[in-house]
């Protein structure tokens, strides 16, 4: 009887390995390389509508080979809408990776009009990517005890995810935008859903108030990350003041953060923004790609550093 006992227990462990490393697999699809600061893991993020020179998809592209980058994380606003099938075609032709497509929806994506344009066009490519996910919208979420705030966020996410799987795709949470935003409360929601194609995207640039608690909250989120998004952040003065967003290397918080992630077992992308850094998206990436050396440097981590462009 001991022994038939043992024998399940060995079974079941074995069954539990099997799904976090399913769990694993999903999240974090790595570019082949094992140091994730490596050139070759860099996403672009935050150019299409960031973007003084309003880019066209052949000229993002061309750009985009110039820096040396491999991958794009595309956002875009409703007049970028009529370029999508432009912006694939270009990416493919200039053999850059659609790592992830931006998808911002509201209590009901079954009622938005953009989600299945967006579905249509990465099923006609034949593209397996990640939708970058904010819901917004929720009414009185404020009014919601924190279980109901879980079923509230889990019932658009559960819809897109189920979509997003019948052609192959995955689901990150992004985190921005208020109770749904926090890192916490997403690890909360997947649990709730327990579906193995959504995970979390992790952006330093919407980090202002996690920054004492990261080192506690990130190995809990770490098996279901699919991409860290890179920024500099600079502790407000005096104490107590607002955290600013700053270009890497110009704060006084990231570089400990990025080492945090570096120590982990995470082997996903890397993303560098421009955003609000310039006003031209090259100026910006450029920027932010010099800040990353930076730490880099200050970290000796030349394995890193040795696949930069000198």
């Amino acid at each position: 009887m001991a022994n038939s006992s043992f024998k399940k227990l060995i079974i079941a462990s074995l069954l539990l390995l099997m799904f976090l490393k399913c769990q694993n697999t999903n999240a974090q699809q790595a570019s082949g390389t094992g140091n994730i600061y490596a050139r070759e893991n860099l996403i672009a993020w935050c150019i299409v509508p960031f973007d003084s020179k309003n880019r066209g998809p052949v000229e993002r592209a061309e750009m985009l080979n110039e820096l040396g980058f491999t991958m794009l994380a595309y956002d875009w606003r409703e007049k970028h809408i009529a370029e999508f099938n432009q912006e694939m075609e270009a990416l493919k032709s200039h053999h850059i990776k659609l790592q992830a497509f931006w998808l911002h929806s509201g209590p009901n994506p079954e009622n938005d009009k953009t989600l299945p344009i967006i579905l249509d066009v990465l099923k006609r490519h034949g593209i397996k990517t990640q939708l970058w996910c904010m819901i917004s919208g929720i009414k009185d979420m404020d009014k919601m005890t924190h279980q109901e705030k879980i079923e509230a966020v889990a019932k658009p996410v559960s819809y897109i995810a189920d979509k997003a799987a019948e052609i192959g795709c995955s689901v990150g949470l992004y985190n921005h935008g208020g109770w749904y935003g926090v890192p916490e409360n997403q690890l909360e929601v997947i649990n709730y859903l327990k579906k193995t194609n959504i995970g979390i995207v992790y952006n330093f640039h919407h980090a202002e108030e996690d920054i004492d608690r990261f080192p506690e909250f990130f190995p809990k989120i770490l098996p279901h990350l699919m991409a860290v998004n890179l920024m500099g952040l600079k502790r407000g003065e005096p104490v107590g003041s607002p955290v600013k967003v700053v270009p890497i290397g110009e704060g006084d918080a990231e570089a400990e953060m990025i080492r945090i992630v570096r120590e982990s077992t995470y082997r996903g992308p890397i993303g560098i923004i421009n955003e609000d850094t310039a006003p031209d998206a090259e100026v910006g990436l450029t920027m932010n790609v010099e800040g990353l050396k930076k730490i880099l440097q200050a970290q000796s981590d030349k394995a890193a550093l040795k696949t930069y462009r000198k």
